[in-house]
């Protein structure tokens, strides 16, 4: 059996690109370029939560060895974003599953529930909250030491109701087209596959509009395994109804 490079090969010489297209297969960082500098990187290196399973330091090795200076990039920025959503009924399902599983106790398997996120498509009537951008990543300045952070975040509320959730998108820009270019994998926009990341909280926060959820945003790549990510959220409702108030974090892993 051929593999994709066979058949990426035989596309290109049956239209007559032979001459000007070269492939070559193997890692990045260990294959050798038939010209020492390059004009442009196209890479679609993206990940769920933007960094998950992220290609992107291959990008950024490929940056420091090979771009020409003045180079291009695409894409060249990515944003990640949060927000408060209302998610009661699936929390239910995912977490308080455990309590009763055909009339068995299994909640020791609810603290392992919480620390996996979940990646699902968010309705935007679930969102409680404004929008908050935590982090922009500048593919022609970033470093792989940037890729491990520790932000602040302030959401919001929109509105009286609840927050189950935090969850967590980006957006893409091509900003050296003619004409810029940006899409964005949030809930106010259409479907792809990245979708949303749901970070269950361990408290239900009671919240009224115009009061906001202050906290820190902890990533940074598996000591093991550099694509998978350790995430910790540390969260805060700020609130004048001592009734209401709420505080506490929690850690997540994706892998």
């Amino acid at each position: 059996m051929s593999s994709i490079i066979d058949k990426a090969r035989e596309i290109v010489a049956i239209n007559g690109m032979a001459s000007k297209i070269t492939l070559l297969q193997g890692k990045m960082e260990e294959v050798e370029l038939p010209m020492p500098k390059v004009d442009i990187i196209i890479s679609e290196w993206m990940g769920y939560f933007l960094l998950y399973e992220s290609m992107l330091d291959t990008v950024l090795y490929a940056r420091d060895t090979y771009l020409k200076p003045g180079g291009l990039i695409f894409p060249d920025k990515a944003t990640i974003f949060m927000a408060g959503i209302e998610d009661g009924e699936y929390k239910e399902e995912k977490i308080g599953f455990w309590d009763n599983v055909w009339g068995f106790n299994y909640t020791p398997l609810k603290t392992t529930a919480m620390t996996e996120p979940l990646v699902d498509t968010v309705d935007m009537k679930a969102v409680v909250t404004d929008p908050t951008a935590i982090l922009t990543l500048d593919l022609y300045t970033v470093k792989p030491a940037d890729l491990s952070f520790t932000l602040p975040f302030i959401l919001t509320v929109r509105r009286n109701d609840f927050v189950h959730a935090l969850i967590a998108w980006f957006d893409i820009e091509f900003s050296a087209c003619h004409k810029p270019i940006r899409f964005s994998t949030g809930p106010h926009t259409k479907y792809t596959h990245w979708k949303q990341t749901v970070f269950y909280l361990q408290d239900v926060l009671t919240v009224e509009a115009g009061e906001q959820i202050e906290g820190m945003l902890e990533n940074k790549p598996n000591t093991k395994n550099r694509r998978d990510l350790d995430i910790k959220i540390a969260y805060r409702l700020v609130t004048d109804d001592p009734n209401r108030q709420a505080e506490g974090s929690g850690e997540y892993k994706m892998c």
